[in-house]
């Protein structure tokens, strides 16, 4: 069980990776963290390679982020209000969360996306933000993808230091991965269960 995951990851090699990538960023709970540090356990066994790793886990993790830009660019604040209000226990978002990333890519400008590649909280949902301001499509996909090379980079690395480090205790690596989704998988079923929709919260 504790390397299923792992496993699963290399039999699906880089082209797995790539569609992980995009679904991590388009359907909560796949965490990057998770994809990209087993794919650096797996090029610290030789068994995939850092560049192609990296380049091709980058080109998922940018498509997954545009298709939530293009939903903001194409869709815009009337049609895509009724969907987060429809869909957002599922998304584990709301519009009031949408309202408030606006907020803060016009505060902070286009730069944001790129910042925002590199840190583990509002990086993906700052898409919806930039495609409703109808950021420059080729700047939102040059920022998401440089600032995602970089964060997916570290992440390979940690991955990679890690197996080093645990060279002798190759089943703690896997209780550790398995203990990494549980937790996410965890969080996201709570966010479901407990939500509650934004019309009940305005009456409260």
């Amino acid at each position: 069980m504790d390397d299923l995951i792992i496993d699963l990851i290399e039999q699906g090699g880089y082209f797995g990776i790539f569609l992980l990538m995009v679904l991590e960023n388009v359907v909560p709970p796949v965490p990057s963290e998770v994809i990209m540090g087993v794919g650096g356990l797996l090029v610290e066994r030789g068994a995939m390679q850092f560049w192609p790793l990296l380049l091709i886990g980058t080109a998922g993790t940018t498509v997954g982020n545009y298709a939530w830009y293009w939903i903001g660019d194409k869709w815009g604040y009337r049609r895509l209000e009724p969907f987060v209000d429809k869909w957002g226990r599922w998304l584990t978002v709301d519009w009031e969360h949408i309202a408030k990333a606006q907020l803060f890519f016009a505060q902070r400008g286009h730069w944001v996306v790129f910042i925002l590649r590199m840190s583990p909280f509002l990086r993906t949902i700052i898409s919806l933000p930039a495609g409703l301001a109808h950021m420059p499509r080729l700047k939102f996909i040059g920022f998401t993808f440089t600032g995602s090379l970089i964060w997916n980079g570290l992440l390979i690395k940690g991955g990679e230091l890690l197996a080093k480090y645990l060279e002798q205790s190759q089943d703690i690596i896997g209780w550790v991965i398995v203990v990494l989704v549980v937790i996410t998988v965890a969080a996201y079923l709570w966010r479901v269960f407990t939500w509650v929709p934004r019309p009940k919260r305005d009456t409260d």
